[in-house]
């Protein structure tokens, strides 16, 4: 599978709305309340909040393109964009999601061997994130990748409070 990766420009917010919006709608609506998921998608993956994040000099979004098709997406975070730790010496990856047809078909893994090089390239001493404590898929992904379990934090979707996994990985 030919998956191109692109670095996210304004002028593509649209597209990374549209599919942030469905990715995780598809990955976790089923396990919450049409309530919480609607103020969730509405707030997280709003017009503003994204352009926020697309000029946060500290942050990047890539997508992943095959046959003119966007079927996934990274965030990551240096520095003070990061939502939890805001260590100089880590990276955060903040999220990663794929269509759920491409799911199992390495788009994922394309996705996260930007980020490990992306990290890399900035000297970064270690890359962590957060993974739903719910979503044993994405735990092993993170597992078999190398990535260790050191904590957890809440993540708030519309008025349920969850948890998060933190994993981090030492770069070398």
């Amino acid at each position: 599978m030919q998956i191109e990766l692109i670095k996210v420009l304004p002028a593509h917010r649209r597209e990374l709305q549209s599919l942030s919006r469905q990715t995780f709608f598809d990955a976790f609506a089923s396990d919450n309340s049409e309530e919480n998921m609607l103020a969730f998608l509405d707030s997280a993956f709003s017009e503003e909040t994204l352009e926020r994040e697309l000029s946060d000099p500290e942050s990047e979004f890539y997508l992943a393109r095959q046959n003119n098709s966007f079927i996934g997406y990274l965030k990551i975070n240096f520095g003070l964009a990061q939502t939890e730790l805001k260590d100089s010496r880590g990276m955060e990856i903040e999220r990663i999601y794929v269509l759920k047809e491409f799911i199992g078909k390495g788009v994922g893994k394309t996705l996260l061997k930007k980020a490990l090089a992306l990290a890399k390239n900035q000297k970064m001493k270690y890359v962590w994130l957060g993974v739903w404590k719910k979503n044993p898929r994405a735990i092993h992904f993170y597992e078999k990748n190398g990535f260790i379990k050191f904590g957890s934090h809440p993540f708030k979707v519309g008025e349920d409070i969850q948890t998060d996994i933190l994993m981090r990985m030492e770069l070398k």
